[in-house]
């Protein structure tokens, strides 16, 4: 078994945190960040990314794509579609076909 050396780092807004790869994001920052409503809270950070750096903040934007389109983003995966369907289901709402 392999073990990855982390590195400490430091954000933009002074919390340290470790990280063993080249990976950005600040663990404390995105759960600030987090909402705590709605569709979005309901996904992991990747797929929430995934789907705010595709300028789709809410459910009507989300209904123009379809679930094929969707998982074509970085960092949106299969485990998230079943949120997802429900998510629009309950306002009515689905995937583009």
């Amino acid at each position: 078994m392999t073990i990855s050396k982390k590195n400490v780092r430091t954000c933009d807004n002074g919390h340290e945190y470790y990280k063993s790869t080249d990976c950005p994001t600040c663990p404390t920052c995105e759960q600030e960040r987090k909402p705590k409503i709605g569709f979005l809270s309901l996904l992991s950070a990747p797929a929430r990314r995934a789907l705010e750096n595709n300028g789709i903040t809410s459910l009507e934007q989300l209904s123009n794509f379809s679930e094929k389109d969707i998982l074509k983003f970085h960092g949106m995966g299969k485990a998230s579609l079943p949120k997802l369907r429900a998510a629009l289901e309950g306002e009515g709402l689905s995937f583009k076909n």
